[in-house]
């Protein structure tokens, strides 16, 4: 075959396409596993990031510090736990449920029947519950983690590890100064309704309800609703809230006598 006739560059150009055509796929086959090895673990280390049990950018032993948190599978429309579904499976279509538009704040329209929640007990007692959250932003979801202290209403931490939100903006909210914020605030009030959102502008520490409001970011008005329409969805009575209440009830007993399959 000739080297300058079209037949040799195209088999030329064939045979290079298939030699990288095998690289990639081999590379990407061999690699897969350790790509979910370091997506399992960056979930861990998020999680320990909400609960306040690892500090950013602290070095730590993430699988080791993971044993002390329990992942259960809680239904959503019951607010009990339940062994009924494998965690793998939660978020799956014939487990979901539409939202109609007046009970969909956070725009994700459809909530799952299930949902796989994280704890930690200390001495046969829930010391802290991690939650997932999501919720429409300015850009797109937003993916995070909220995590409450055993009252089931003071905020340990909420940290955001995916979103779209514009960088140096929105993008603040995966932000060490913003995330401080978060700690200690009561997500309810005394009657029991969700009060937590994000203000415009900062808030003053003797203003009123200060408990409940978290400052805003500077041109992020429309980011700063999202997340306070996904807090406040995901604690009320759509979200985590008959799970929450049905958690309050058990706060006098120990976890470790709840561990069958629809009581915690």
């Amino acid at each position: 075959m000739r080297k300058d006739s079209v037949s040799y560059t195209m088999a030329v150009a064939a045979g290079v396409c298939i030699v990288c055509s095998l690289v990639v796929s081999t590379a990407a086959i061999t690699l897969r596993p350790i790509q979910q090895r370091n997506a399992e673990l960056d979930r861990k280390r998020n999680i320990l990031l909400a609960a306040g049990l690892k500090e950013p950018g602290e070095r730590v032993d993430v699988e080791a510090l993971f044993e002390q948190i329990e992942t259960r599978v809680v239904d959503m429309r019951s607010g009990r736990f339940t062994d009924a579904i494998d965690p793998e499976m939660v978020g799956e279509p014939q487990y979901v449920t539409p939202l109609p538009d007046q009970q969909d704040p956070a725009g994700i329209r459809r909530r799952p029947d299930y949902q796989v929640v994280y704890l930690r007990e200390t001495n046969g007692r829930l010391d802290r519950l991690i939650l997932p959250v999501r919720g429409r932003g300015l850009w797109g979801m937003m993916h995070g983690l909220i995590a409450l202290d055993r009252d089931m209403n003071t905020i340990l931490g909420l940290i955001f590890y995916e979103h779209s939100e514009t960088p140096g903006l929105g993008g603040e909210i995966d932000s060490d100064w913003w995330r401080d914020q978060w700690e200690g605030k009561q997500a309810f009030d005394q009657q029991g309704r969700v009060r937590i959102e994000v203000v415009r502008g900062t808030v003053p520490p003797d203003a009123p309800d200060a408990e409940h409001k978290v400052d805003g970011i500077s041109g992020a008005t429309f980011t700063a609703r999202g997340v306070s329409s996904l807090v406040r969805f995901w604690l009320d009575d759509w979200g985590y809230g008959p799970f929450l209440e049905h958690m309050r009830e058990k706060l006098s007993e120990p976890l470790g006598e709840h561990h069958g399959a629809n009581e915690p």
